[in-house]
């Protein structure tokens, strides 16, 4: 039963990882589930009150980091909130589009899709917008990734 508790919550912190270029996949409530899991499986007292508080901390910070990087990213090269939203609905419907790739394209194409067809703004404004949306995204994988990381990491130092 310990070698199948593993393979559990290994499989969802292996997901959870995934979910940083998947978006459809909630990455931060897989890896937080791997740790219920575990806690399920072994022991909840291996596992401190203040583990939880940090990865309770943790877990609010990574909700709002991707919202937040995007946005930030497509208005500092010069979108709006239609190309913000435009961003956000290619990035969810982008990979089921264009599997793999559709990760990057998508919020691509729906943010200048979104400036040229509710703000009117030019084709070049759009563009901006859309390099915006990509390095907005690939900015969230990067410090998501790294917040996982260290979530995952603090759970084997104390387990």
């Amino acid at each position: 039963m310990e070698v199948i508790g593993w393979i559990v919550v290994l499989l969802f912190f292996v997901i959870g990882f995934i979910g940083l270029v998947y978006p459809v996949i909630p990455a931060v409530l897989f890896i937080f589930g791997g740790f219920i899991m575990y806690g399920l499986f072994f022991d909840f007292a291996d596992l401190p009150w203040w583990f939880w508080l940090i990865q309770l901390l943790f877990v609010g910070l990574l909700f709002s980091a991707d919202a937040l990087s995007n946005a930030y990213t497509v208005k500092r090269f010069g979108g709006s909130r239609a190309g913000f939203w435009g961003s956000m609905l290619g990035l969810i419907v982008g990979p089921f589009v264009i599997p793999i790739i559709g990760i990057i394209i998508g919020p691509f194409l729906g943010a200048i899709g979104a400036e040229l067809i509710f703000n009117r703004s030019n084709f070049k404004q759009a563009f901006r917008s859309g390099i915006g949306s990509v390095v907005g995204f690939i900015t969230s994988v990067f410090t998501k990734g790294i917040i996982q990381l260290v979530m995952v990491i603090l759970f084997f130092i104390l387990v």
